[in-house]
C-alpha cells in the first residue's frame, strides 16, 4: 500500500469502495466513542494517552518500513507547535465539549472547520481571498450553527459545550492554515507522527497537572468506555488515517475528502441507534445548511474546487500533492 503517491499499478476494483467505507466509518464513528468514553474516563488523559499511543505506533510502522526517523529541528518544532493546536487544544477541546453535546451535533459543529479556514485565508495578507460565493457559503454555514439551536431550550451546559466544540473546529483551522504555510522537506508521516506524540504527551501533562488520575476509579473502566478508547485508537487515529491516505494515491483530493460530508451523517445516525440523541429537524436542517455552505466555499472559484481541509479530532491526515489536513476528533 502507498500512502505517498500513486502506485505503477492500479489497485483492484475493490479496494477503493473499501478504503472508502473505512475511512466513512471509521471516523464517522468516532464522535459517539468519544461521547462514551469521556463520560468515564478524564478528558485530558482519555485524549493524551490515546494520542501519543497512535503517534508511537505510527512510527513504529515507519520503522519497520525502514524509513529514517529523524527529522530537522525546524521541522520537530514545527510538529511540537502543530501537535499542540491540534491536540492540546482542538482535539481536547470536543472532548471535552462531548460531555455536554450528542456526538451527531459536535460532528456536525466541527464539519464548520473549512469555514473558519477560509475566513482566516480571506483575513491574512496575501491569502486565498473568498469572493461572492465564498462569503455566501460562509453566511449559510454559520446560519445552519444558529440552526441546530432550534427545538433546543436553553441551557448553560449544552451552550458551554457547543461553545468548546466550535472552539476546537477554529482550533483545526488555525492548525490547518499554519501547515499550509510550513514546507515540510521530510516524510508527511513522520510528521504527523511526532504531532501526535508531541500532542499527546502535551494534552497527558494538562491531565496530570489537573490531577485527572485522581478522578479515575475501577468503576472508570466499564466494558463501553474500555472499547471505546481502542476504538478511537485503532479506527480513528490509524485505520481511517491509513485508508484516507492510500485514497489520496489513487483519487481525487475533492473524491477523497467527501468524508467531511459523509461523517456527520454518519455520527448522527449511529447516536441515534445507540440512543445518545434523537434525530431533531433542528439537526438535519442545521446538517444539510451547514454542509450547503461548506459546499460554497469549497467551489467558490468558477465550479473549481478550493481545498480548505478540516481535520480530524484524532489525527490530521497528509496529502500527497499538498500538506492540507482533514476534519477531527479520531
Amino acid at each position: 500500500m502507498n500512502l505517498h503517491g500513486p502506485s505503477q499499478a492500479p489497485p483492484a476494483r475493490w479496494a477503493i469502495p473499501l478504503a472508502f467505507t473505512l475511512v466513512y466509518l471509521a471516523w464517522g464513528t468516532t464522535y459517539i466513542a468519544m461521547r462514551f468514553g469521556v463520560h468515564q474516563f478524564p478528558p485530558a488523559l482519555f485524549g493524551g494517552v490515546r494520542i501519543g499511543l497512535a503517534g508511537l505506533v505510527l512510527l513504529g510502522f515507519l520503522y519497520w518500513r525502514g524509513e529514517s526517523l529523524r527529522l530537522s529541528r525546524r521541522d520537530l518544532l514545527w510538529a511540537a507547535l502543530l501537535g499542540a493546536i491540534f491536540f492540546m487544544a482542538g482535539n481536547y477541546l470536543v472532548t471535552v465539549g462531548e460531555k455536554y453535546v450528542a456526538s451527531g451535533v459536535a460532528a456536525v459543529l466541527v464539519a464548520t472547520t473549512p469555514l473558519w479556514t477560509a475566513l482566516l485565508e480571506t483575513l491574512w495578507p496575501g491569502g486565498e481571498k473568498l469572493r461572492w460565493r465564498g462569503w455566501v457559503g460562509l453566511l449559510v454555514g454559520l446560519g445552519g450553527v444558529a440552526l441546530l439551536k432550534l427545538d433546543h431550550p436553553a441551557d448553560r451546559d449544552t451552550d458551554w459545550g457547543s461553545l468548546l466544540v466550535v472552539g476546537s473546529a477554529l482550533s483545526w483551522a488555525f492548525g490547518s492554515f499554519l501547515l499550509r504555510r510550513h514546507r515540510q522537506h521530510g516524510s508527511h508521516l513522520l510528521a504527523a507522527a511526532y504531532q501526535m506524540i508531541f500532542g499527546g504527551i502535551g494534552q497527558t501533562l494538562v491531565g496530570l497537572a489537573l490531577r485527572e488520575p485522581a478522578q479515575l476509579t475501577p468503576e472508570s473502566f466499564t466494558p463501553a468506555a474500555v472499547y471505546a478508547f481502542f476504538h478511537l485508537l485503532v479506527f480513528g487515529s490509524l485505520v481511517g488515517f491509513v485508508a484516507y491516505n492510500w485514497l489520496l494515491g489513487h483519487v481525487s483530493t475533492s473524491q477523497a475528502s467527501t468524508y467531511a460530508y459523509v461523517n456527520p451523517a454518519v455520527a448522527i445516525l449511529v447516536g441515534w441507534l445507540l440512543g445518545d440523541q434523537e434525530i431533531a429537524p433542528s439537526i438535519l436542517a442545521g446538517m444539510t445548511v451547514i454542509l450547503l455552505g461548506v459546499a460554497l466555499v469549497r467551489t467558490q472559484k468558477q465550479g473549481q474546487v478550493v481545498v480548505v481541509e478540516e481535520p480530524s479530532t484524532l489525527v490530521e491526515e497528509p496529502a500527497p500533492r499538498r500538506w492540507d489536513p482533514p476534519t477531527r476528533p479520531r
